[in-house]
């Protein structure tokens, strides 16, 4: 098995080095069904080991406890990880079907604290706004973060699923290094905004750059999920739409089949090929579908090739949104 290290990254002008591809962790605590927290640890220390060495979580994820299962797989191995987690999206244990959202100052300190002492570390390496609340204005919400910055308990600060006049808006108050958003060869929406974040020197990082798992062809019709799997309640994994997107993927599946690779791996090529300011960070739970994922790297797209991949226009076709309410993504900041 290749256990060559993978080429790095570097996110935003003076942002983290990194491998090319990081490693993302909700999964392991929740929405996709249950996992083995021993699995997770170990696939979390072989990603390390492989040099995917961002490491992805956030304090909503299991209600912390995600960020709990992290750092304590890094503990041993702290310096050699670049950590990232969120706040902003708030929830309840005792209402599953409870979300709200906050930005404000005091919000950030309260969230900054309680995942630093969930994590068991002094620093987070990349903070994100999980999401904008549509209340408290951006500057107030990223100044807040820069007092973290200048405390020491943030090294580089991040958005997430934000609108262009946000990014620029943040920029202005202090450099931010990532912003990460959804992105994947059947969710491209985030795509106008890619000329901002390069005219400012920010790096992007998607999440489910996989399709929640159907563009791998292993995940393609919601009656084979587990009953609490959050895709159940998708609209891209809804019957009525599962059937035509499975249709889709046979194409895509067949220029695998010509590469000699996995279509996990083709996607995340397709992705990785779109810059070298881009950084995905698949998420699982098992050691061997992460290497299957990090073998991506060593798949090289030819101009043809990604030309025919293109043509397939995968997110032009595909059936259903990426969220039930769309409301809740590429936010602007009042």
């Amino acid at each position: 098995m290749d256990t060559l290290p993978l080429p790095a990254r570097t996110l935003g002008r003076d942002g983290p080095t990194v491998g090319a591809l990081g490693l993302g962790c909700m999964g392991m605590s929740e929405f996709y069904g249950p996992a083995d927290p021993a699995e997770s640890v170990r696939t979390i220390h072989r990603a390390v080991e492989r040099g995917a060495t961002l490491i992805d979580t956030a304090d909503i994820y299991g209600h912390g406890d995600n960020e709990v299962l992290v750092g304590r797989a890094i503990a041993d191995r702290r310096d050699r990880v670049v950590l990232a987690s969120k706040f902003g999206i708030l929830r309840r244990r005792d209402d599953p079907t409870y979300r709200g959202m906050s930005g404000t100052p005091a919000h950030v300190r309260e969230a900054c604290e309680a995942s630093l002492k969930r994590l068991g570390t002094d620093v987070i390496d990349l903070y994100y706004v999980h999401r904008i609340d549509g209340v408290t204005p951006i500057e107030d919400t990223v100044g807040a973060m820069a007092d973290l910055v200048r405390a020491g308990k943030v090294r580089w600060l991040g958005l997430s699923e934000v609108g262009a006049a946000t990014v620029r808006r943040a920029q202005a108050v202090h450099p931010i290094a990532a912003v990460q958003t959804e992105w994947s060869l059947w969710s491209r929406d985030v795509e106008p905004l890619l000329p901002v974040l390069r005219e400012l020197g920010i790096g992007f990082v998607p999440y489910s750059p996989l399709g929640r798992g159907f563009l791998t062809g292993a995940t393609t019709d919601a009656s084979t999920l587990a009953a609490d799997d959050f895709r159940r309640g998708q609209p891209r994994f809804a019957a009525e739409n599962a059937s035509r997107n499975r249709e889709l993927l046979a194409a895509f599946t067949a220029i695998a089949r010509d590469k000699q690779c996995t279509p996990a791996q083709l996607a995340l090529a397709w992705l990785l090929a779109q810059g070298r300011d881009v950084v995905p960070i698949p998420g699982t739970t098992k050691t061997a579908r992460l290497d299957e994922n990090l073998g991506a790297v060593d798949v090289a797209l030819s101009a043809r090739e990604l030309a025919r991949i293109e043509a397939l226009r995968l997110h032009e076709s595909v059936a259903g949104s990426r969220y039930p309410d769309m409301a809740w993504v590429m936010r602007e900041s009042p």
